[in-house]
């Protein structure tokens, strides 16, 4: 695959997609005895008016789901279904390209993307999209292109995205942005004119970017066990050579108060200023660092 190649994933958030949260309150409202219940469609983005009868629940869409798959939802902790003919199946995908399975893992607000079993934003005491609001306001005041190397479920993209002229955003692996493309908070990375998409490594797509074409960059990569290059200097060298004198650069890097987060975060602070960067600083609210040239 062309490191940069454009990506154009099947949009399939239209579809009703169905958590936990949402199985448990059709099967509580039919067992109260209603007939009808508002729900939401789009893991909580929404809601409309389902009806219930003895065989399952009928959504405005014509979509029916029979009270066996509602059960199997309900039992499902980690991940989020759309309905497809009658059925509900799983938000769940293997990767060829990195060996990883992932899928989209239910929380009360967005959901988030598990990766080998490890959750991709915080969900402890906060949800993904506030998460991901953080990191984007340790960047204050996005304006002309910045750049997300991380794509993922496309938050922090989508609220760049609201502010910049232009977000470019990178994403290793197809299955994530297939998965993206099942999740209603997703949408707008998908709808939106000013995100363009590159799929491929980040080491091989930034060599290819012009310099000082960023005045914002978004770094999220994930753990540094798994992607070590993305925590190395050769990599910070060209982030900071992409980013615009005077423009900033958030590298989220996890929990600073853990002996590993510590850790990784001296070592992160060190090779960015002999990367070039100064007024490195940390950032513990987003669980990173801010960087500027």
């Amino acid at each position: 695959m062309s490191a940069e190649s454009e990506h154009e994933a099947r949009l399939s958030v239209t579809a009703v997609t169905l958590s936990h949260y949402q199985a448990r309150e059709l099967l509580a409202a039919w067992q109260a005895g209603a007939s009808s219940v508002t729900v939401s469609p789009d893991l909580g983005l929404s809601t409309v008016a389902a009806a219930l009868d003895a065989d399952g629940v009928t959504f405005p869409t014509g979509e029916r789901l029979p009270w066996l798959e509602v059960e199997r939802i309900r039992r499902a902790a980690n991940v989020c279904f759309q309905v497809e003919d009658g059925a509900a199946r799983e938000i769940r995908r293997f990767s060829e390209v990195t060996g990883w399975a992932r899928a989209l893992m239910p929380t009360e607000g967005a959901p988030t993307m598990l990766v080998a079993g490890l959750p991709m934003h915080r969900i402890k005491d906060t949800d993904p999209w506030t998460d991901s609001e953080k990191k984007i306001a340790t960047l204050a005041q996005i304006s002309g292109r910045a750049l997300d190397t991380a794509t993922g479920l496309g938050y922090t993209a989508i609220l760049a995205a609201r502010a910049a002229e232009e977000v470019v955003t990178i994403e290793l692996d197809p299955a994530a942005l297939e998965i993206a493309a099942m999740n209603p908070w997703s949408r707008e990375l998908f709808t939106r004119t000013n995100i363009r998409q590159l799929v491929g490594d980040a080491v091989d797509i930034l060599p290819a970017l012009e310099d000082g074409g960023f005045t914002r960059v978004l770094h999220d990569p994930p753990m540094m066990n798994i992607a070590g290059d993305l925590y190395g200097e050769a990599l910070y060298r060209e982030l900071y050579r992409v980013l615009r004198r005077g423009g900033r650069l958030f590298h989220y890097i996890g929990d600073p108060e853990s002996s590993s987060g510590r850790r990784t975060t001296t070592g992160v602070i060190c090779r960015l200023q002999s990367a070039g960067f100064a007024r490195v600083t940390r950032r513990p609210e987003a669980f990173g660092v801010l960087a500027q040239k």
